[in-house]
């Protein structure tokens, strides 16, 4: 069934979520930066930090919270009032989505906790009235470990929050255990309990490699955001991957009845600019930002893709900022040097070709590969032909 889209809000967490994960500290002037470019995406809400947890977070919340123009920015605090006084002391209450954590299973409760359900509770109705009377009007109960919770918990927690002025309950997927038919369900027995007026967010992270497909079943049990990360970057395996998501709704929306107001042509600026922060690599294979996910070296491929891109490329390599690479290796057959050939005027010419294809694809025993234009360029000088350098990649 196709639904008409909805607008679902994106909250980044790749400034706390994300930079909390070993190896991805950022200094207050790196989070800023980042902070300005995801606002610059489009996105919604942006996570600044846990202003208590240390003294760069804090400071990170200040210079966001007075930079921010179109984009809210949230902190992550514990369901502690000290926690809430100093998130209102570093960022202010204004445009400001403060989070309240809440123990959403006996797990937690029993061995991280050390407190009864009861506790847990009544520390919720307490922080969410405190801040309140404080000026918040944007509060969050996030609820911790909330797919390892049983109803009988998760429904007193979100009723103490809402009758207390909670205006969106997020369900966190702590360990990332969930398979998305039961995170659907669990999504949609929570929107059952909560007004249309309170938002629903899920907060998925990727221990088993669900994280997206959860986020994607949870926009459609009834969820009107989802927090992410740049390039599900986060705790052990990390969070539901902006890049990906903002993917799916632009190419799947209507089938899910979703969409965003994401910029994907800036994503892979945006990522650049991830990595140089936090020194993180490119994986070959990462969906939309990968060193490989518009780049092909098999011979197969490239013969259909030299006449028309769309034979092997359903996602559009410009919509993401990146750009397709044709790459010649010994996987790759005659048709792409021939193509080159063809440009050259000298695709009648079979025995430079069997010279081009020995030397640059049959000769090759490693992963080696040559980009198009440096072997247009190699054959230019080979036979003396002048410029122009660079060659059409397609057929006319």
């Amino acid at each position: 069934m196709t639904l008409e889209p909805r607008r679902i809000s994106v909250f980044d967490s790749t400034l706390r979520d994300g930079e909390q994960a070993p190896g991805n500290s950022m200094r207050p002037d790196q989070k800023l930066t980042l902070a300005l470019t995801l606002e610059a995406l489009g996105v919604n809400t942006i996570e600044a930090g846990f202003p208590s947890s240390s003294p760069s977070d804090y400071k990170a919340t200040q210079l966001i919270s007075k930079a921010l123009r179109t984009a809210k920015f949230a902190t992550l605090n514990r369901a502690d009032r000290k926690d809430i006084s100093l998130a209102a002391e570093a960022g202010g209450v204004v445009n400001h989505q403060l989070q309240i954590m809440a123990s959403g299973s006996d797990v937690h409760l029993e061995h991280k906790r050390g407190i009864p359900r009861s506790e847990g509770v009544r520390e919720i109705a307490d922080s969410v009235k405190f801040a309140r009377s404080l000026g918040f009007t944007d509060i969050t109960l996030g609820i911790e470990d909330a797919t390892r919770g049983v109803d009988e918990l998760l429904r007193p927690l979100i009723d103490a929050a809402m009758e207390n002025g909670a205006t969106t309950v997020a369900l966190a997927d702590t360990t990332g255990c969930m398979y998305p038919s039961e995170f659907g369900d669990l999504v949609s027995r929570v929107r059952s309990w909560i007004p249309s007026t309170v938002v629903l967010s899920t907060h998925c992270h990727d221990d088993l490699g669900l994280s997206l497909p959860n986020a994607l079943v949870g926009i459609q049990a009834g969820a009107d955001e989802v927090q992410v990360t740049m390039a599900g970057i986060g705790e052990r395996s990390g969070n539901t991957a902006l890049e990906e998501l903002a993917a799916v709704l632009t190419y799947k929306g209507r089938e899910i009845g979703a969409t965003t107001q994401i910029k994907t042509e800036g994503l892979y600026e945006a990522f650049k600019l991830l990595s140089g922060a936090i020194g993180l690599p490119s994986q070959r294979n990462k969906a939309i930002l990968g060193d490989n996910a518009f780049a092909t070296q098999a011979g197969i491929h490239q013969a259909g893709m030299l006449r028309n891109p769309i034979t092997y490329e359903y996602v559009e390599p410009e919509k993401f900022g990146r750009a397709r690479a044709i790459l010649i290796g010994r996987h790759s057959g005659r048709n792409v040097i021939r193509h080159l050939l063809r440009q050259l005027n000298r695709s009648d010419d079979e025995a430079l070709l069997k010279e081009l294809h020995e030397e640059y694809i049959m000769g090759r025993v490693d992963g080696e590969c040559v980009e198009l234009t440096e072997l247009h360029q190699a054959i230019r000088g080979r036979i003396g032909v002048l410029p122009p350098v660079r060659p059409e990649m397609y057929a006319e």
